[in-house]
């Protein structure tokens, strides 16, 4: 392999893959530099029991954009995802809420328990998903820069006017989803407390906080963003797990000519004069070129892969700021069988057990599990989900055998008084299980074997700064333009050549591919303005 490129990019996430497939297409020699044995990043599909498979950070599917997977030929590589024959199942002390299949039978699930609620049901899904249409948009559009000229202020213009033309209960409910709290939000929406959990828990995933804190209902509208085969709002499964995107992205990089180097964990970025360089990688080993694109998170960019002297003391004293930490741990588990849960008893599979199955009964439940991570570190009644996915892809699992995914909240990036998560982890661990043994007796006997992912595992194995499964919190001042920061929404770095195609940039985390298509539109776009100038006359 040469030590010459036309664009280096730092990680072989799916932004990152997605962004070295766009520049090779338009005909640069590309190399991604991967520090780990495998490409994916977090979506990444791992044996951590003999037999058993699994997704072993991002696990579920629906956000990964339409245009990347047709541009890329996903399909020709070996995608496919399949919907969850429900969505989503939550199971309370003495009664629980099945949810998908449709409106209606969403609606008829909402009428045993409070006909009040079904009746606003539809107004409230029409409400969101009219939101959800306009914002959606704006995923594969560079968000306008502050100080940016003539071009930002029209582009400002070009983005915002969908939102100026929507009536005006729309433009209320767009006002109250950015600045209210998810409980007061649904407040106006629904009354009984199991119907408003059933949409809550979208606001604290990958979410370090309550619902009740401000601004968290925004979230509940990035999760409502996404589709599966063409249907707005599902969710569904990779088969194969999330690995096999990847793999598949990592296929249409090779036939694009993109190089893919695994092991290769960047050390530093090299800067030449104020502009981009190359990169020195952990061996001591240099790669040059004029274009570097960073699918790693800002916090983990420029605290450690760029040297200060090469940033402003305004950019360095912002970017200490950026806010990290998901509030996530993650764990896989391999089971003998599927939970028996107690208000729907039966280890037979059901539809069920298909969904993702939320343990979050209460809107005060999940505040109480917010304000014990702040206090203790983690919370003593943590929010789970589980997926089950080998209830849809049995290539999983040893035959009459099941895995599960356990998305768990909340588990603060750092402990008080002084605690290592390497000394906690199996605490946590134990508890999480006991908290889905609590609605599954049978659970805890199920599980032959398990694999952990604390905050601090999470930033160990996938560079994930704080454990953020987001590369930075989805809060209000670190979206859009202000993604990461105010004045480089646009994917570009202050450092000439360097930009960033992860996560941490617009739209924001989940499996999107969205940042690494943008960035690499823009690297495109400010490579043919140089090379016309280069060329001039």
């Amino acid at each position: 392999m040469s030590n010459r490129y036309d664009a280096l990019i730092i990680g072989g996430g799916h932004n990152g893959l997605t962004c070295a497939f766009y520049l090779a297409r338009a005909g640069m020699r590309v190399r991604v530099l991967e520090r780990r044995h495998v490409v994916g990043g977090a979506a990444v599909t791992e044996e951590f029991h003999p037999g058993f498979r699994n997704s072993t950070a991002s696990y579920t599917v629906s956000l990964l954009q339409p245009k990347v997977i047709a541009d890329m030929r996903l399909h020709d590589h070996g995608y496919r995802v399949v919907e969850r024959k429900l969505s989503n199942f939550l199971p309370f002390a003495d009664s629980y809420l099945k949810l998908g299949g449709g409106e209606g039978r969403t609606q008829a699930e909402f009428a045993r328990i409070s006909p009040a609620d079904s009746e606003a049901y539809p107004r409230y899904d029409a409400a969101l998903g009219r939101l959800a249409d306009v914002l959606r948009d704006l995923a594969l559009q560079t968000p306008p820069n502050v100080g940016g000229g003539l071009a930002a202020l029209q582009a400002a213009a070009r983005q915002g006017w969908p939102l100026a033309k929507l009536d005006a209960a729309a433009q209320r409910d767009l006002l109250e989803i950015f600045t209210r709290s998810a409980r007061e939000f649904l407040d106006g929406w629904f009354r009984d407390d199991r119907v408003k959990s059933a949409f809550a828990f979208d606001a604290v995933v990958g979410n370090f906080a309550g619902v009740s804190t401000p601004g968290s209902a925004y979230v509940l509208l990035h999760h409502v963003f996404g589709e599966v085969n063409g249907k707005a709002g599902a969710w569904g499964h990779a088969i194969g797990g999330m690995g096999a995107i990847t793999q598949a992205m990592a296929a249409a990089c090779t036939v694009a000519g993109v190089e893919i180097s695994l092991e290769a964990p960047v050390a530093k970025v090299l800067v030449d004069k104020g502009k981009a360089a190359g990169v020195r990688l952990e061996s001591g080993e240099e790669l040059y070129a004029p274009i570097i694109a960073a699918n790693v998170g800002p916090a983990l960019l420029y605290r450690q892969m760029v040297e200060d002297s090469d940033l402003d003391a305004d950019f360095r004293r912002r970017i200490a700021g950026f806010k990290t930490g998901s509030g996530t741990f993650r764990m896989n588990v391999a089971l003998s069988e599927l939970p028996d849960f107690s208000v729907l008893p039966g280890k037979a599979l059901a539809g069920h057990h298909t969904a993702g199955i939320v343990i979050a009964p209460g809107l005060d439940y999940m505040d109480r599990a917010f304000d014990d991570a702040r206090a203790h570190g983690w919370s003593r009644q943590p929010i789970v989900e589980m997926l089950i996915p080998s209830t849809l892809d049995d290539s999983l699992a040893p035959p009459g055998c099941h895995v599960a995914s356990l998305f768990c909240q909340q588990f603060a990036p750092t402990l008080p008084d002084g605690r290592s998560w390497d000394d906690c982890r199996e605490e946590a661990a134990d508890l999480i299980i006991d908290t889905v043994t609590a609605h599954a007796p049978n659970f805890k006997a199920s599980v032959i074997a398990r694999q952990i992912h604390s905050p601090l595992d999470l930033e160990r194995k996938f560079g994930l700064v704080g454990g953020d499964i987001f590369h930075g919190r989805m809060s209000l001042d670190q979206l859009w333009s202000a993604r990461p920061v105010l004045g480089h929404g646009d994917y570009r770095a202050p450092i000439w050549g360097l930009y960033m195609c992860g996560s941490g940039t617009h739209p924001g985390g989940g499996v999107t591919g969205a940042p690494g298509h943008n960035a690499a539109r823009e690297i495109l776009r400010d490579r043919s303005v140089l090379w016309k100038l280069l060329h001039r006359g």
